[in-house]
């Protein structure tokens, strides 16, 4: 992170929805090593126990099995509420589309309300897919998108719309301290194998000796973020009073032909590379304009593409290769 944040708070005692997932266990980390207590909430509908198992022993470290469509209660004081509970590959949320909405809608009402009681600053986890198949490249927070409502990737869309929505009428009307951050394609460490995302994909695939399957002609774009780079920039927003939306996300943009050439380059993998149909409504293009980052944040994302998938591959040989290898 080159700079800081303007600092406005502590936090003594964090709370993370959605913490046994991809993002919400290395923000659980994170939170830990600065001090914090952390309160992990999940209903392990797409994160797992395992994410979180190795901060189990941390008297520090609670974890609460509970879905935030339901009615969230945490005891004690809270100083931080990350909302991170959804589903958000296609895979799964084209697999749970009524609970991703509920949770986008009803579990961020919940998740304000338990920010709204403790006087915590919240701060949302949104997403690059509110730009839908954007218009204007690279997208700035300005731009309002192009989104298909009906689409297969509406749920998902539309259920982080209205949640940005109700975060800011919460700010507007009910005095809580909301923050929103757009977070772009993001990878690293404990990416589910099943995920059904490209790089993760394109892992499981290289390293199983299968062809690596680009949807198209794999011309369209993505901007990928290693993850530790995302969470600095998610805890520098939850210290601020900055109310977003803010992009965060990894400005270097490349194919999805060329990140499936690096993979198998990283993995000396010997698949080859097929192409198959391309979804409805895939992106043709997607990348974050982080200059309001910078400026409120000092925030940029540092980890070099080779750097991460060069740790994201080591982990998957250790954590799911050598997992599902025969005994």
């Amino acid at each position: 992170m080159s700079g800081s944040p303007t600092t406005t708070r502590d936090v003594h005692r964090a709370v993370v929805t959605g913490g046994a997932g991809f993002v919400g266990s290395h923000l659980c980390e994170a939170l830990l090593r600065s001090g914090a207590e952390v309160i992990c909430l999940d209903n392990f509908l797409t994160g797992s126990p395992a994410n979180v198992a190795h901060l189990q022993q941390d008297p520090r470290f609670r974890m609460i099995r509970c879905d935030v469509t339901d009615f969230v209660h945490v005891p004690g004081p809270v100083d931080l509420v990350l909302h991170f509970a959804s589903p958000a590959s296609p895979a799964d949320y084209l697999r749970l589309p009524l609970h991703t909405l509920k949770v986008g809608a009803i579990g961020t009402w919940h998740a304000l309300g338990l920010a709204k009681d403790k006087g915590a600053r919240f701060v949302l986890a949104s997403t690059s897919e509110v730009y839908g198949d954007p218009q204007v490249h690279p997208q700035p927070e300005s731009y309002w998108g192009h989104v298909n409502p009906v689409g297969p990737r509406g749920v998902y869309d539309e259920g982080k719309r209205y949640a940005e929505a109700l975060a800011t009428a919460y700010r507007g009307t009910e005095d809580v301290n909301t923050g929103i951050v757009r977070i772009f394609n993001t990878f690293g460490p404990r990416l589910r194998a099943d995920d059904g995302r490209a790089i993760p994909n394109f892992i499981r695939q290289a390293l199983a000796g299968e062809p690596l399957t680009v949807a198209g002609d794999g011309m369209q774009t993505r901007s990928v973020c290693y993850v530790d780079d995302l969470v600095e920039g998610v805890l520098a927003m939850g210290v601020t009073d900055h109310p977003g939306p803010l992009n965060l996300g990894n400005p270097e943009e490349r194919s999805v032909l060329r990140i499936a050439r690096d993979v198998v380059e990283a993995t000396a993998s010997t698949s080859h590379i097929v192409h198959i149909e391309r979804p409805a409504d895939d992106p043709q293009v997607r990348r974050p304009d982080t200059t309001l980052a910078q400026r409120e944040l000092g925030w940029h994302a540092r980890t070099p593409w080779r750097d991460g998938l060069g740790h994201t591959v080591q982990w998957w040989r250790t954590h799911v290769a050598a997992a599902a290898a025969p005994a």
